[in-house]
């Protein structure tokens, strides 16, 4: 139920004046509900402002009815195995079978994971977030013939059925595997792959813990003096201290564990090159790029493109170090003086129905479908909005085939809490484009693509809120954060992907992959991408360590490419209207049924050229040039 005041509704009152008081009356309780100052237990939180993941499973009880009916219907599965090359309708009644188990899988697994991160400390939903992983894997087990089955079909029959009527739904699928025939291996081989599967995560693994569980740092004092206990996230935050003595300190305290540890770490980041390169070798990619890049088809030139136009556009960068160490007045500019807001926040809190209002207001040029749509959703339980006991910390949004979209979230009244809100709508709203749009077979995007709604969804709010924004504080400090957002996730994130593209080059030529190469390496491309104006200080050359993307290899870049594609598409729907908010809004629809850069073409962005990436330049400079002129 909704939270009101019904001591405002009095007959002295008109219905205007009522209105108004019980709307202030649930903005001030929503305000109250972010701050989290007492944090309610998961029970009291009232219903309007949780999700309802009872849409999925009325009850605990139907999802281990469920759960029991899936498992048992597992060997299905098994049954068709010698038969899919019979006939085009032999296969697709095998693929309607696995897509049907498949759907059900999914409904049982974000279920039981989303309820588990209602309240983590409730271990009644544990189990079944466990149970679930675990019968994924049997899933997998049972349908591991599937693919050498099919391509042990000679390739003209292969292609007959690509083009049968029968199996229209997987006919992107099945040339995608015609695609990929070359690097896929013999059964046998493919099973010691696959038995190797655990192996290869043990680099992942060894990080993860010494990063997440074994690294102490070291305290530190805050602005008032007082000794605080460092964790890695903490003292990412005191980064962002107006005290440069606290920023530094933090900065110390964050790479202390890093350099005592820089030998092991090492170890498993070349563990991580190791494994990368045996199985780009294994299955016959020329490196362990191109076999990431393969996967969605993406060339190595787009990849190249990327960090050839970025490291060819240093400049603005460099006059933006030079603005920082002006408002920061110092007479060094260092590391970490990086983060630290050039202005300080002038937004007052914003209760989450001025969240939505906002929201609604500045993603107008999506057009009224799309707003209808997303205040349906808001009010009909996608969005788990505020903190309670126990809660998962984050934000993310998630569902699957059948479901509608969910949004999990832990606002507390900020800015950055809004546009995380805008930035997870435009996650949801593609999924729902695309799920309500394609087959199951097709309606899954990769991430290439995945960042482009959502951080369209940010540009074009952030546009909009600059573009009713006069005050002088205000609209430096959105044009702050665009300076940022640009800094952080184009500039930054290629600068990460310059460096795996060498480091793996020279875990495959033989170079220098120790961490003292490493540190050296991290130390160069800080300096080419910042400038001679800031100090590299020492303990920075470490940070190449605790970036945990490392281990999935070659998948950063993509935050940059979608950044850059997010912008483009957000300036044409802006600048043309109509025709330019149809194409983006089709490109939603289309889920993964064509490869991610036919995608992108198709809203009006080819991401083939450097000149997307280009724009998101100019963009910085025109920001950078208005800054100034504000200064």
């Amino acid at each position: 139920m909704s939270i009101k005041n019904t001591s405002a509704e009095t007959p002295a009152c008109s219905p205007t004046k009522k209105t108004s008081n019980l709307r202030r009356s649930e903005q001030a309780a929503e305000l109250e509900l972010g701050r989290g100052a007492v944090l309610p237990e998961r029970a009291a939180m009232p219903a309007d402002y949780k999700w309802r993941l009872e849409d999925i499973y009325p009850s605990q009880e139907r999802w281990e009815e469920a759960f029991a009916a899936l498992r048992a219907r597992l060997p299905e599965i098994a049954s068709y195995k010698g038969t899919l090359a019979e006939s085009p309708a032999q296969m697709a009644k095998f693929f309607a079978l696995r897509d049907e188990l498949s759907i059900t899988l999914g409904k049982l697994f974000v279920y039981a994971n989303m309820k588990s991160h209602e309240d983590t400390a409730d271990s009644k939903y544990q189990g079944p977030a466990n149970r679930v992983s675990a019968l994924s894997v049997e899933f997998s087990a049972c349908a591991s013939y599937v693919t050498p089955e099919i391509l042990d079909m000679p390739q003209e029959r292969l292609e007959e059925f690509a083009k049968s009527p029968e199996l229209a739904d997987y006919a992107f699928s099945l040339r995608e595997l015609l695609r990929q025939r070359a690097h896929v291996l013999s059964e046998a081989e493919e099973l010691i792959i696959a038995r190797a599967g655990d192996m290869a995560g043990v680099a992942d693994n060894a990080f993860s813990m010494l990063t997440n569980a074994d690294m102490e740092f070291p305290p530190i004092r805050d602005e008032k003096g007082e000794k605080v206990e460092m964790s890695e996230e903490r003292a990412v935050s005191y980064l962002r201290s107006p005290k440069r003595s606290v920023r530094k300190a933090a900065f110390e305290s964050l790479y202390t564990p890093y350099a005592a540890m820089k030998n092991t770490l090492g170890a498993t980041f070349d563990g991580m090159l190791k494994t990368s390169k045996f199985y780009a070798e294994c299955r016959r990619y020329e490196s362990p790029l191109a076999e990431a890049l393969d996967a969605n088809n993406i060339p190595i030139s787009v990849y190249d493109s990327l960090v050839d136009t970025l490291e060819g556009s240093l400049a603005p960068m460099y006059r933006y170090m030079e603005l920082r160490k002006r408002i920061l007045k110092v007479k060094e500019l260092h590391m970490y003086d990086l983060y630290v807001p050039l202005v300080a926040d002038p937004f007052k809190e914003i209760a989450w129905s001025e969240a939505k209002e906002m929201m609604f207001r500045y993603l107008a040029p999506l057009g009224e479908e799309y707003l209808a749509q997303v205040r349906a959703g808001l009010g009909e339980g996608w969005a788990d909005i505020f903190p309670n006991r126990g809660k998962r910390s984050g934000a993310y949004s998630w569902g699957t085939y059948g479901t509608h979209p969910y949004i999990f979230m832990n606002y507390t009244n900020n800015l950055n809490d809004v546009m995380t809100l805008v930035h997870e709508m435009g996650h949801s709203m593609h999924s729902f484009y695309s799920r309500r749009s394609q087959p199951y077979a097709t309606a899954d995007y990769c991430i290439f693509t995945a960042e482009v709604a959502s951080t369209t969804n940010e540009v074009l709010f952030l546009s909009g809120l600059l573009s009713e924004t006069e005050k002088k504080k205000r609209r430096l400090y959105l044009l702050n954060r665009r300076l940022e957002n640009i800094r952080t996730t184009v500039y930054r994130q290629t600068m990460f992907a310059s460096f795996e593209r060498e480091v793996h080059l020279r875990a495959a030529n033989g170079g220098d992959t120790t961490p003292e190469g490493l540190k050296q390496l991290w130390y160069e491309l800080n300096r080419k991408y910042y400038g001679e104006m800031i100090v590299i200080d020492e303990p920075l050359k470490m940070e190449w360590a605790r970036i945990p993307h490392f281990y999935s290899p070659f998948y950063v870049y993509q935050y940059a490419t979608g950044f850059s594609a997010a912008t483009a598409l957000a300036q044409a729907i802006l600048e043309e209207g109509a025709p330019a908010t149809e194409r983006y809004l089709n490109f939603l629809t289309k889920g993964g049924s064509d490869y991610p850069i036919e995608l992108l073409k198709g809203a009006g962005v080819d991401m083939s050229t450097p000149e997307p990436v280009k724009a998101v330049v100019k963009q910085f400079e025109e920001t950078l040039d208005e800054m100034e002129a504000l200064l």
